[in-house]
């Protein structure tokens, strides 16, 4: 179908001990192996990540933070910087999360600055976007979501973006049990996809690997997959038990394998 590798991601947001995420961590490793036709990764909250590091062992698990600072460090309490994400051994970042921009104030000019620091650091950004219901309704999805992207890659060219992942994530999906229809989600990452193609050039959009987030269960995860843009998931609540997760991350197999 196409070159991309399938990427399945696991935002545990805030959840789970040190132990939980160990042995989760450990369950999902173990089903993965050393290698893999998707790319699997796990966000776990920042006092696991080191834990979650280790129970990885040599596994080709990824490890993802789900937030970061743009700056390496200095006089900001609380916040974890690129580097010492890197540091820990994060190979990824979630950024631009609609519940940080919803809940924490986010910004699409500091979504903008982390990108960039993460591009820096070699730290994949998984870039989240999407529209409220009230949007949706109002027929705005487009001009939200295409504009999100837009403001987070201003004035970073095609080199430099190389590893961006984008995740679409419909506000209203996002733990309602709601999810969008196959069709719908497949026009929104087809959009997004031309867009990025206007914006820095088609062969660079062509490589960008779209994940769908919004509910994405065990039941849907498959058929999310059959279209054509849709290039992994971005999981929530399903992402928190093997039971669950393991399902969705054959459904990328699969797709990897169509």
């Amino acid at each position: 179908m196409t070159d991309r590798k399938p990427l399945i991601a696991g935002n545990w947001k805030l959840h789970n001990t040190v132990a939980e995420s160990q042995a989760l961590a450990g369950a999902i490793a173990a089903h993965v192996g050393d290698g893999s036709a998707c790319e699997v990764v796990l966000g776990p909250v920042a006092t696991s990540l080191a834990a979650v590091k280790e129970a990885l062992g040599g596994s080709a698990v990824g490890l993802a933070a789900q937030n970061t600072h743009w700056e390496d460090s200095g006089a900001w309490t609380g916040e974890l910087s690129p580097a010492l994400l890197l540091d820990v051994g994060c190979g990824y970042c979630i950024i631009g999360h609609s519940e940080r921009r919803q809940f924490f104030g986010e910004t699409d000019a500091g979504v903008r600055k982390k990108l960039a620091a993460l591009l820096v650091h070699k730290i994949v950004p998984i870039l989240c976007v999407g529209e409220s219901l009230e949007q949706r309704e109002a027929g705005k999805t487009l001009e939200v979501v295409l504009g999100q992207v837009e403001a987070a890659t201003e004035g970073l060219d095609a080199v430099a973006l190389a590893p961006l992942v984008v995740a679409y994530e419909p506000i209203w999906a996002i733990g309602t049990g709601r999810t969008a229809k196959a069709e719908d989600a497949q026009e929104v990452h087809r959009a997004i996809r031309e867009h990025l193609a206007e914006l820095k050039g088609k062969s660079w959009a062509d490589s960008v690997r779209v994940l769908y987030g919004g509910s994405v269960k065990p039941n849907n995860a498959e058929e999310l997959l059959s279209q054509p843009d849709v290039d992994g998931a971005l999981v929530g609540g399903a992402s928190l038990t093997a039971d669950n997760f393991i399902p969705i991350i054959d459904a990328g197999i699969g797709r990897a394998e169509s």
